[in-house]
């Protein structure tokens, strides 16, 4: 009798570390475009083995896009049929699902964890971004983007909104895309006391020196990247440091904690570049790169975007193409860096999904 109940208590022990109790999480995604896309593609591809490795379920329950409108599913939207009726252009397949709602109304009576925003950045006013934030966090949401206005110009009201509603922000997906760089400065290196950052954080910037530096003029390196994507018709938010200064204002503010805005920034692009700049780098074996920086000084904080010369020696000066790199120099661990994608569909969707894992390993241990 006693090895029985001996074996039955093992069993039963056995059953409570092999059987998962599976966790569905009801999602609300605003935007569709590359970010909205990728991770739809990412949920599509892995939400079961998700399911099986961490014992979380994603169920998307409402979407949003300027083009197509509002849809609300509380059972969860196929995400193949979705993804097939985005790549056709046509929601039709989904018009049952049409909500006359405004989306911050959408958001708000819609009944989910978590806001993923990934709408266009707006560096003006923050809109209409700011609004769904709002009205997801006084809704009782989580919050995680992709979206750098919001970030940029309110960080330290979301993030107040959202500790005094007991809500998380996730917002790694504002810089650098899915490479951990927000995680990085945040929590690796919190307690090693961050002094400067300075990094490659634009892409398309990055793609045309690099052009630049095997020969190509500023305007062929442009049209190269404008015809492989890298570059948007209109580049001037790319070229000119407003999208990597976006970033630092991000960096400065979440990592230093400061309130900067745009007017407290040196910002300088890379279009008045030229060839014979190029050259006079290499005779000195140095390289271009437009640098974001933010830097504690004996006066406050030194934040600037501008074109600087690097030595080839420098960590950052082997960075090419549309890669991204970033260089924290801390008081305890001196200099780290971190290379990697910058932007990408998938890569900045997969920033989204791991900030939703990050804030659910917070409130629990997910084991395998």
């Amino acid at each position: 009798m006693k090895g029985s109940l001996t074996q039955t208590a093992t069993f039963q022990a056995c059953q409570k570390i092999t059987m998962k109790t599976i966790k569905t999480i009801k999602l609300i995604l605003i935007g569709l475009g590359n970010v909205g896309q990728g991770f739809l593609r990412i949920l599509n591809e892995d939400n079961a083995r998700l399911e099986n490795d961490l014992g979380i379920r994603f169920d998307l329950v409402a979407i949003s896009n300027l083009k197509f409108g509002n849809f609300v599913n509380p059972e969860g939207f196929n995400i193949s049929a979705l993804l097939a009726a985005l790549d056709a252009r046509d929601l039709s397949p989904f018009s049952a699902y049409r909500t006359d709602r405004s989306t911050a109304e959408m958001i708000e009576h819609t009944q989910a964890e978590y806001l993923l925003e990934a709408s266009f950045t707006n560096f003006d006013t923050a809109e209409p971004a700011l609004t769904y934030m709002r009205s997801a966090i006084g809704s009782g949401k989580n919050v995680v983007t992709a979206n750098k206005g919001p970030i940029a110009l309110r960080y330290q009201e979301l993030r107040t909104l959202a500790e005094n509603n007991k809500l998380k922000l996730g917002v790694e997906g504002t810089v650098m895309g899915g490479t951990p760089t927000m995680r990085m400065g945040m929590d690796i290196l919190r307690a090693a006391d961050i002094q400067k950052v300075q990094g490659i954080l634009n892409g398309t910037t990055n793609f045309i020196l690099t052009k630049m530096g095997a020969g190509q003029s500023y305007a062929e390196a442009l049209a190269e990247a404008q015809a492989l994507g890298f570059a948007e018709a209109e580049p001037t938010g790319d070229v000119e440091g407003f999208d990597a200064a976006g970033k630092v204002i991000i960096l400065s503010n979440i990592l230093m904690g400061t309130n900067l805005g745009f007017k407290d920034l040196s910002i300088e692009g890379i279009s008045k570049l030229t060839i014979a700049d190029v050259e006079k780098a290499k005779a000195q074996n140095a390289v271009w790169k437009l640098i974001g920086s933010v830097e504690k000084t004996a006066k406050g904080v030194k934040a600037s975007v501008a074109p600087v010369m690097l030595p080839n020696t420098h960590p950052l000066a082997g960075v090419s193409g549309a890669t991204n790199a970033i260089t924290f120099t801390t008081k305890l661990m001196g200099d780290v860096t971190l290379i990697g994608a910058g932007a990408g569909r998938i890569e900045t969707g997969y920033a989204l999904l791991n900030d939703i894992l990050m804030i659910e390993g917070s409130k629990h241990s997910l084991e395998a």
